[in-house]
């Protein structure tokens, strides 16, 4: 079996990290074997009982598991430096299985105001029609998560930094909190990625990531991952089994493909990320921007203790003008002038992508809702890609010039 003790480098972690696992007939070939068989034959009896009855085991039901999912779930771990991870068909299958699996009827769960919009879907909407009881509270007062809970809180489940403002949430307090309770704590990671922060690092139980994004990093793939001690990710396993959320053996594949270059993509992000930042901060049509690791971030000192770097997202908000719909005319106008800059969904991908918050979210969130999870108007987030930032700054700049000759405009 292959040690990868030595691998302290997380580059060096993302190519060797899994040469333990079986790759088929051929152990030499550099590339992982794609296992697309929905069943395995048994050679007797005694196999085929075994087969059935070792939670995922991978060569018995592909919705159980598989030997391609199987390899990307052991890098996977390592990266989070934790003993298991659950792939799952997406993100989202990652978010519902791992809620599903450790809160029941009666059981409350405490939350932030600021999630992704699909998490907070489920966190306002489907919970609490099946029983589950949740309390929302403002990430960046850790003390407020504290008198939220309950003696029925089995949950704490945070995403630092979120979506779309890049606040953060004292992951440390938090753990060492929940830990005195026994309560469970989960973070969505998916914007720091692995390489910018670990949660469980700050004794976090369980870190989740949306696998489209950052880990790998190609915009062709969906799926989820939850890291964590072998048996609560056994226990979601068990929920997620029932809910048929199993990835697909290719986009196994392709994800062990895209975590090879992983930090070096990361790297390249942050970068382009900051440089961005710091621009926009002296452009006269921007009224704010919201990066972890500027100076002018409210929370700086925390990113400073929990975060490598700052990620490779950010959003602005942009002046329009008196009110909200001055605003978000603006951004709208701002959003379709970029040329180098691709007007899409999702982030974490080689190419620069860029969203109007208020436009995308405004048929899923109520104003409310928006506000609270402080989404302005004329918010705009930017994830940055890999080219050249002088590039990327010069699209930004012809685009901010038409907002500055129509400031005000409605149209």
């Amino acid at each position: 079996m292959h040690n990868d003790d030595f691998l302290t480098d997380l580059q060096s972690l993302v190519i060797h990290g899994d040469l333990d696992a079986e790759n088929g007939a051929d152990d030499t070939a550099l590339a992982p074997a794609i296992y697309p068989a929905s069943t395995y034959a048994a050679r007797n009896s005694a196999e085929f009982a075994a087969m059935a009855n070792q939670p995922r085991h991978p060569r018995y039901y592909a919705r159980y598991g598989n030997p391609t999912q199987e390899r990307c779930e052991r890098l996977l771990a390592k990266l989070e430096g934790v003993e298991a991870a659950l792939l799952c068909s997406s993100g989202m299958g990652a978010m519902s299985a791992s809620l599903l699996a450790l809160a029941r009827a009666g059981d409350h769960i405490v939350a932030q105001t600021s999630h992704y919009m699909g998490t907070a879907k489920l966190l306002t909407d489907l919970l609490p029609g099946l029983g589950v009881e949740v309390t929302q509270v403002d990430q960046r007062d850790t003390a407020a998560f504290f008198a939220a809970t309950r003696k029925n809180t089995r949950l704490i489940v945070v995403e630092t930094p979120s979506n779309p403002t890049l606040a953060l949430t004292d992951l440390a307090a938090i753990a060492e909190f929940a830990r005195s309770r026994g309560i469970v704590t989960l973070a969505d990671n998916t914007f720091a990625s692995p390489i910018n922060q670990r949660p469980r690092d700050f004794g976090i139980d369980l870190a989740l990531h949306s696998a489209t994004k950052y880990l790998g990093g190609h915009s062709d793939l969906i799926a989820g991952v939850v890291c964590g001690d072998a048996e609560r990710v056994e226990k979601i396993w068990e929920c997620a089994i029932a809910l048929g959320t199993n990835v697909s053996p290719f986009n196994a594949f392709l994800l062990l493909r895209g975590l090879r270059t992983l930090p070096m993509r990361v790297a390249r992000q942050n970068e382009n990320a900051l440089t961005l930042a710091r621009f926009l901060e002296t452009q006269p049509a921007i009224a704010r921007v919201h990066y972890p690791e500027l100076a002018s971030h409210p929370q700086r000192a925390l990113a400073k203790r929990q975060m490598r770097h700052g990620g490779g997202v950010l959003s602005i908000e942009l002046k329009g003008g008196d009110g909200d719909e001055q605003g978000f005319h603006a951004a709208q106008k701002f959003v379709a002038a970029l040329k180098l800059a691709r007007h899409a969904v999702s982030l974490g991908g080689v190419e620069t992508l860029v969203v109007h918050a208020a436009s995308m979210w405004e048929a899923s969130l109520t104003p409310e809702q928006m506000r609270r999870a402080g989404i302005a108007p004329s918010l705009v987030r930017i994830a940055a890609g890999l080219e050249n930032a002088a590039d990327l700054q010069a699209d930004i700049t012809q685009a901010l010039s038409g907002i500055e000759d129509r400031q005000g405009s409605p149209e």
